[in-house]
């Protein structure tokens, strides 16, 4: 089973980002978890180790989603969209994991279908939920991933609001190898694309810290 990746061509912006909204991402003095190969895995989009995670920890996860008001639809979605979120943290901020793979993921799994049957929409749901401790760095890799989510969903959400030049310069930008090649692509001068580049990564950023999730994430 493969999944797709859902990641941005924008990494090097997406890095300024979480440089001014603080860090989330990258531990750094603590022994790395053998289960770090699950994760280098995803990175490499490795379909051997992927096969290995829906088939030693999917079922887990299953199991709590169709207890819990859900199906294998359902279920599906939490795997897919979840092992995405981890490669994307992996490949924008270098993710080390410090715990076991089995209970980073499943907490993540549940807490983002817990998340889903908040939503106003699912107004009957029955929660079967056992109050099970969990271990604190367990707690921290995830509240942590989770952080980078919000912010790489900030990120996304205003990018999208730039102009499409904008959005255009700077994707191309992060696909190409020298701004030459891009003020070519784009058939303006270098001096051009330079400017403009600066000018939308600035207005990217003022966007952002203007947001009021950026405020939130930075309290």
């Amino acid at each position: 089973m493969v999944i797709s990746i859902r990641s941005s061509t924008c990494y090097p912006i997406l890095l300024i980002f979480f440089t001014l909204a603080g860090n989330s991402g990258r531990m750094t003095g603590k022994n790395l978890h053998v289960d770090q190969v699950f994760i280098d895995g995803l990175l490499q989009n490795n379909s051997e180790v992927i096969q290995t995670i829906y088939k030693k920890f999917a079922p887990k996860v299953k199991s709590y989603i169709r207890n819990n008001s859900g199906d294998d639809d359902d279920a599906q979605d939490v795997i897919q969209e979840v092992l995405i979120v981890i490669y994307n943290q992996a490949k924008t901020k270098g993710l080390q994991l410090t715990c076991p793979f089995d209970a980073y993921f499943f907490l993540l799994c549940k807490r983002r279908w817990l998340n889903e049957l908040k939503k106003p929409m699912n107004k009957e749901v029955t929660i079967s939920d056992e109050n099970v401790s969990i271990d604190e760095p367990v707690r921290e890799m995830v509240l942590q991933t989770e952080d980078f989510d919000e912010r790489q969903s900030l990120f996304d959400e205003m990018f999208q609001k730039l102009g499409e030049k904008c959005r255009e310069l700077l994707q191309l930008s992060f696909v190409t190898k020298t701004m030459e090649e891009v003020a070519e692509k784009l058939n303006v001068t270098y001096g051009y694309v330079r400017k403009k580049k600066s000018l939308c990564t600035g207005q990217l950023t003022e966007m952002i810290q203007q947001s009021n999730r950026y405020k939130s994430l930075k309290n």
